[in-house]
């Protein structure tokens, strides 16, 4: 396994994440936690120290599986980096949702009870709240920082003009700035080319892709419009004529290298720009097979890289939330709120 720098930090993780997102029981494809421990000893055993959960995960189950796991598997503290989230609601009433300094306080502590930890390495807030101004969300981040609650302090997807505008007016009040950046990003999905990559290579954010296979779609075994179990994601993806030209440039660019198209695309990603590292979501030990190969592989040259992307065509953005979006229903496709 190879490790860089989680963006302009001084932390060192590998270049693959462990996405937890698949431990718990809130859905039939997801994995309990037998099933979800092999997952944590195969990553731990390729040289994986990057792992990433979220408090709305199976309501919380997520984070108490992978506390249990790293503690099952000894996993020394100091070299290992967890990440968790805040945003979407973790209960009924007020105040258990969004990014208000009361929801924030309660929720990191929250997540570590779950994670049996004192302190987490990255902690993002999963969304843009709307409803709570900028300058209350970046204090109360700076506060568990500075509380030794998390080391920094990431986002994930939302639109860039508004990730600028947390990024800038920390910088600002002189809080503590966002290192990460965690975006929806993949060969077939590339809209935050134009944005938000660039923000965050001009600002020093690293990048840590979530979907970097698009739900398994570009693992090559199956086409364009088909949908992964009952995942809510992907409904919506991937139907395009133009969806199905990139999984087959995909494939042929595999197969010309006798590697898999799931290698070739972490492959892709891993040269792309401000890059730190993908977040690998797996329901099979086997799933992690191809990315952990992807990292010692031969870099992918330029022209294969032109003949990957030649295919692409825009589409509309996927991940953020819109002003006026129906926030209760799209929290409740992740939570099915619990008391």
């Amino acid at each position: 396994m190879k490790f860089v720098r989680m963006g302009s930090t001084g932390a060192q993780v590998s270049q693959l994440c462990l996405g937890c997102m698949s431990f718990g029981g809130m859905a039939d494809w997801m994995l309990n936690e037998e099933a979800s421990l092999p997952l944590v000893r195969r990553a731990v055993e390729a040289g994986i120290n990057f792992f990433d959960t979220a408090d709305v995960y199976s309501r919380g189950e997520s984070e108490e599986i992978l506390g249990r796991a790293l503690k099952a598997l000894a996993v020394p503290r100091d070299e290992t980096v967890v990440a968790t989230k805040v945003f979407n609601r973790m209960g009924r009433g007020p105040n258990r949702a969004g990014l208000a300094r009361k929801h924030i306080l309660q929720s990191i502590d929250a997540s570590l009870t779950r994670l049996g930890l004192d302190y987490v390495d990255l902690y993002q807030i999963h969304r843009f709240d709307y409803e709570t101004p900028l300058e209350e969300t970046i204090e109360a981040l700076d506060d568990v920082v500075k509380a030794g609650k998390a080391l920094y302090i990431g986002a994930s997807s939302m639109f860039a003009y508004q990730f600028s505008k947390y990024l800038h007016r920390a910088d600002q009040l002189g809080r503590t700035r966002f290192s990460m950046m965690q975006n929806h990003y993949n060969l077939a999905y590339r809209e935050e080319e134009r944005e938000m990559n660039p923000l965050c290579v001009e600002e020093g954010v690293g990048l840590i892709p979530w979907s970097p296979l698009a739900g398994g779609y570009l693992a090559g075994n199956r086409e364009a419009g088909t949908v992964r179990g009952k995942s809510p994601w992907g409904a919506d993806r991937y139907h395009r004529p133009s969806d199905q030209a990139v999984l087959e440039a995909l494939r042929g660019v595999a197969k010309a290298r006798g590697e898999t198209p799931a290698q070739v695309a972490i492959a892709w990603m891993l040269a792309k720009p401000g890059v730190t590292a993908p977040i690998i979501g797996a329901t099979k030990v086997s799933h992690l097979e191809d990315p952990i190969r992807a990292v010692e592989a031969p870099r992918l040259s330029a022209e294969e890289i032109a003949a990957l992307e030649a295919p692409y065509e825009a589409q509309s953005i996927m991940g953020a939330i819109r002003r006026g979006e129906d926030l209760e229903t799209r929290r409740a496709i992740l939570t099915r709120t619990r008391d």
